[in-house]
């Protein structure tokens, strides 16, 4: 991805902007609201006391002033904290079709980052590769939203290798309040599941895989030479022997069942992206799993 200027970028933002909230309006709306518990239980009011409830809750004080006993009522905490967890390392670049897998992770980060918007959530967002990059902390409000794909924009791909551990683990030092972590990546790393899971009882994590169909099949082009865009190794493949492709497959394959078997260890739970499928579809499918297993 060539450096882009601030024009571009604006541009972009705004048509992420349109993208976005159209997607949140027809799709999303209401949808993310059940998908995601709010921190707990927070006091909503005093009511006087009916013959059925909870001796517990009755409120001592306001009952000792009215003369006659009063009860304390609750709600769902509602506001959440969302942080975004998005991997810029090179690998991201790669695309075969209209999208590269970096620019449908920022597609997908502006949808997410606006659905919480809507539900007036705090968000926030760390960029990594094999380290944290940036951090920029939680806060509220459509300025917010705005700054945060602005910086999304401007994020160039960093030529390193991916190391979800590591950000994982900065992650547990700059937020300790439970929130909403989305994270993004391509997962072409080390074996993280050990720091998902460490970070999965304290927050609720959701890991969202981005892939393109050249990474898993390779139609027959003849020869074909392959750069590792983090590494610059170079593969050469001679794509018209059937044994090449399904070699390709069965690595890819192996690659996936490693993947899921990482997220099965550590509980989290899988938003599949596709660089060549619909993302809102995705993430509404989604959203009404989470739902019902709450």
């Amino acid at each position: 991805m060539a450096v882009r200027n601030l024009e571009d970028i604006l541009k972009d933002v705004r048509r992420l902007q349109i993208v976005a909230k159209r997607q949140v309006n027809d799709l999303l709306a209401g949808e993310y609201l059940s998908a995601f518990q709010g921190r707990g239980m927070e006091f909503n009011a005093v009511r006087e006391y009916v013959p059925g409830d909870e001796i517990r809750s009755i409120d001592w004080n306001v009952t000792a002033r009215a003369g006659s006993p009063f009860v304390k009522t609750f709600c769902e905490e509602r506001e959440l904290t969302v942080l975004l967890l998005i991997d810029v390392s090179a690998s991201g670049a790669f695309g075969s079709q209209q999208r590269s897998k970096m620019e449908t992770a920022i597609e997908v980060a502006a949808v997410l980052m606006f659905t919480a918007l809507k539900n007036n959530d705090k968000v926030g967002v760390l960029f990594f590769a094999d380290d944290v990059i940036k951090y920029i902390p939680p806060r509220k409000g459509r300025a917010n939203v705005l700054r945060l794909i602005r910086e999304l924009l401007a994020c160039e791909p960093v030529k390193a290798r991916t190391d979800v551990t590591k950000a994982l683990e900065y992650l547990g030092r700059v937020q300790r309040r439970k929130c909403v972590v989305f994270l993004m990546s391509d997962f072409l790393g080390d074996d993280c599941s050990h720091a998902l899971a460490i970070a999965n009882r304290r927050h609720d994590c959701v890991a969202v895989t981005l892939t393109d169909p050249r990474e898993s099949e390779i139609p027959d082009v003849g020869f074909l030479t392959l750069r590792d865009a983090e590494t610059d190794e170079i593969l050469e493949l001679d794509t018209r022997h059937p044994r090449v492709r399904a070699l390709f497959a069965k690595v890819a394959a192996e690659r996936e069942a490693t993947l899921t078997g990482w997220l099965r260890r550590a509980n989290v739970d899988r938003l599949a992206i596709q660089t060549d499928q619909p993302y809102a579809l995705s993430l509404q499918k989604f959203f009404r799993s989470r739902e019902r297993q709450r």
